[in-house]
């Protein structure tokens, strides 16, 4: 039988797992009879937790609603799980940086030494390979309030910040949120302008929820929504090619953020908003396939001259 200590936590931790146990459950989980289960919850309850009995059938032990207990324990895999996450998260920018890190210093301060430190030793040591683009997360806020209005389904009004610096108030219904390259975009439709849009989140002002239910969306999957409106970005450049590829092919080749993709008979027509010339060039020369160069006509020489180049080295 675990020690009284022991037994107290494992039925606290029965008790946050689920919104109802009976006492029977609880005498079976831990090795003991129904008197010592009554004297365990007394002892909860002498120390502040807020164990509430339901006598009669369908009766047992519940927690009061809106109660939670800070961390208690974690296990070793459960200690690296958490760190990985929260290092992950971090690099993802789904996290304020000094809320992750104050995270980080919570979770070590209720580990055991000895795993304690081999966490530390874990975060000094691991390093990730894919280094996103350092944005910054969104205000705390700002997410909260527009993940609720996706999982309530209900619109949401707020003051949207355009690239030149103007703001003006939009209403929408908002569909998901995504991130990519630690920026968040929220895809939404836009009653205003009658359309799917894909907002900025950081430039998101004073979300709010309207009690008005939102349309629900005309294509489900949210994160092809954003990656096709990234991918038409105007930048200063597009660019139309037919690769020698088939789709599927030049689908796992290309990111559906970087540029569109359309199957024409065995080949593929990308369209490719770019910067500039030569950074497109770089992205098609490196696909490693035959192109045909349809627009604009600069491209085909700053494609050839790219081949020059590499046919001298």
């Amino acid at each position: 039988m675990p020690s009284p200590t022991a037994r107290l936590l494992e039925l606290l931790e029965l008790l946050q797992s689920r919104p109802l146990v009976t006492g029977e459950e609880v005498s079976r989980r831990l090795g003991t009879d129904a008197r010592t289960v009554r004297r365990d919850i007394a002892s909860l309850q002498a120390i502040g937790i807020p164990v509430e009995g339901h006598r009669g059938v369908g009766g047992g032990y519940t927690l009061r609603p809106g109660f939670r207990m800070p961390p208690l324990m974690l296990t070793a895999d459960e200690a690296v799980a958490v760190v990985l996450g929260l290092a992950a998260g971090r690099r993802a920018g789904l996290g304020d940086l000094t809320a992750v890190a104050e995270a980080e210093r919570k979770i070590g301060r209720v580990l055991p030494e000895p795993l304690a430190r081999r966490v530390r030793a874990l975060q000094a040591a691991v390093r990730f390979t894919a280094r996103t683009e350092d944005h910054g997360p969104p205000a705390t806020e700002t997410s909260l309030v527009l993940a609720e209005a996706v999982d309530r389904r209900v619109r949401a009004a707020f003051g949207y910040v355009t690239a030149s610096g103007e703001e003006a108030m939009r209403e929408v219904s908002p569909h998901g949120l995504v991130v990519h390259h630690g920026r968040w975009y929220l895809a939404a439709y836009d009653h205003g302008r009658a359309a799917d849009r894909t907002f900025r989140v950081d430039r998101v002002r004073r979300p709010h929820l309207l009690e008005v239910p939102a349309d629900p969306p005309a294509d489900a999957d949210v994160l092809a929504r954003v990656s096709r409106s990234l991918a038409r970005v105007p930048w200063g450049v597009e660019v139309e090619v037919v690769l020698d590829l088939p789709l599927e092919v030049a689908t796992r080749r290309i990111p559906s953020t970087l540029a569109e993709l359309r199957a024409e008979g065995e080949r593929t027509v990308l369209v490719l908003h770019a910067e500039s010339l030569e950074w497109a060039v770089q992205v098609v020369a490196g696909l490693g396939c035959g192109v045909r160069v349809r627009r604009p006509e600069a491209f085909r020489f700053a494609l050839r001259a790219h081949a020059e180049r590499l046919a001298r080295c």
